[in-house]
């Protein structure tokens, strides 16, 4: 074991090193794998007061394209170079980085890698998820201010001079959505989560190395006072977290709350019955990225055969099994706090314990759900057949691959299933899709054989950082002036 990597807290434009660090730790060994620099919380109010309009100003006199091409030569670094930590250290591979993420964060290396190159294709790019979150505006828009569109002349301007980014540990995967707005002129403070300070302060440190200023990056790794400092102090904020904090900032116009997905499967009566074809979809909706994401499914919503689909679709989760982290063939993410996944495996089994619900993989695996492997945690993926939605574990979500199977009514299941952030319709019928259409309660709608983990950079399904970031505002100018 080397010696652990000083991370620094980067206050727009100059690296900084703390009194107060705190060790970032590998669950499973026990190696001190980082001594971060912890900002105060004082110190995040008066470096957001102090530097947000220079920042705002250094990126605004940078033309659009130009922060494009820093955004797709930064894809590559990110991916492929040796990149610095700190100032004075020693640079970091992608090798280590990948095996530092995936000793403090429980990811196994093939998920750290594709995460890697989905971050890397968010950046190379960035033209085209500016088409999306701009609805195909001209991209002279971000330098005039003004655009013609279809004959109309529109007038958009910034209405944020900092986003912050208070930042989660479960996915390296969540960093693409404040990766626009350094191509939407917008500078950045990010809070990282504490078991993944790399992955952010690496894109900083692509981004500064592919000629973005560095005056319009701020890292600051900090107390959930200092958490709150950056959401306050930044005219823009997006915000991960668990139910209870998207209820907490609901009411906060300046905050985006990225909470639970609760994510789920449709299927149609028209298709249930050829349920077989479609079990290789559903599968990847519960097992893909570890079952971290808010994308993953968490429910599968069908009119019959919930005991069929149930029982073959435990027989496949069953075959994803804990794994060396560094086995190219492992595809379960090891928890980073033990727990998180003994909370999670009591909740589990106090659901259960209410009746009328199933865990289909422990019958079929015949072993424990939490186990440990080489010091590391681990929940198996578990299929729950449950009676209703309303059941505990009928519409519930959690930090690994596990989905529930229930029984509804094509008529009801729209009304019925309250807010997803992802649904696939696997459905032709034009009364089920229109309803889905209509429902005020999906953010992204996959119509047809798509799992719900499929992502397009150019159809956001949470937010719209543009929007988020830039009012337009009505605009009338004399046509001799």
């Amino acid at each position: 074991m080397g010696e652990p990597w000083k991370i620094p807290v980067l206050r727009f434009g100059r690296d900084y090193e703390s009194l107060e660090q705190v060790d970032v730790v590998a669950p499973a060994s026990g190696e001190v794998l980082a001594r971060v620099s912890q900002a105060s919380p004082g110190m995040v109010r008066r470096d957001l007061q102090k530097h947000a309009q220079g920042a705002a100003d250094r990126l605004r006199s940078m033309e659009a394209g130009e922060l494009l091409s820093i955004c797709e030569r930064a894809g590559a670094l990110f991916e492929e170079a040796d990149l610095p930590v700190s100032e004075a250290g020693p640079a970091q591979s992608p090798d280590e980085f990948v095996r530092c993420l995936s000793a403090t964060s429980g990811l196994p290396h093939s998920l750290c890698r594709s995460n890697m190159a989905k971050i890397r294709q968010a950046l190379e790019g960035m033209a085209g998820v500016l088409r999306g979150l701009t609805r195909g505006l001209d991209l002279g828009v971000l330098d005039s201010g003004l655009v013609e569109q279809d004959g109309v002349e529109l007038c958009y301007a910034p209405n944020a001079r900092l986003l912050g980014a208070v930042l989660p540990s479960n996915s390296p995967g969540v960093n693409s959505i404040w990766l626009p707005a350094f191509a939407l002129k917008t500078p950045v403070a990010v809070k990282p989560g504490g078991a993944e300070p790399w992955t952010p302060l690496r894109i900083m440190r692509a981004l500064e190395a592919a000629g973005l200023p560095s005056e319009a990056l701020g890292y600051y790794p900090t107390s959930h006072e200092g958490a709150s400092a950056i959401l306050e102090g930044c005219d823009r904020a997006i915000l991960f977290g668990d139910a209870k904090v998207a209820k907490a900032h609901a009411h906060s116009p300046h905050v985006e709350v990225h909470g639970p997905g609760h994510s789920k499967v449709i299927l149609g009566e028209d298709e249930v019955d050829n349920w077989e074809q479609h079990l290789d979809v559903i599968a990847a909706s519960i097992l893909d990225n570890g079952g971290r994401s808010c994308v993953n499914a968490s429910t599968l919503c069908v009119p019959r055969h919930a005991d069929a689909i149930a029982e073959a679709l435990a027989q496949r989760m069953i075959d994803v099994v804990p794994c060396a982290p560094d086995d190219p063939e492992a595809r379960l993410s090891a928890f980073a706090d033990p727990a998180v996944a003994a909370w999670c495996n009591q909740t589990l089994d106090d659901g259960l314990a209410v009746g009328q619900a199933e865990d289909v993989t422990a019958r079929l695996r015949g072993t424990p759900r939490l186990m440990e492997l080489d010091g590391a945690t681990y929940l198996q993926p578990t299929l729950v057949r449950a009676p209703s939605l309303d059941h505990p574990l009928g519409n519930t979500e959690m930090m690994f691959p596990f989905c529930s199977v229930v029984e509804v009514p094509e008529s009801e299941v729209v009304q019925a299933m309250g807010h997803s952030l992802v649904v696939t319709a696997i459905t032709r019928s034009p009364v089920l899709t229109g309803e889905l259409l209509a429902c005020s309660s999906i953010d992204r709608l996959n119509l047809g054989n798509a799992p719900t983990t499929r992502i397009d950079w150019e159809q956001p399904h949470e937010g719209n950082l543009f929007e988020a970031l830039y009012t337009r505002r009505a605009i009338h100018r004399q046509t001799d002036w």
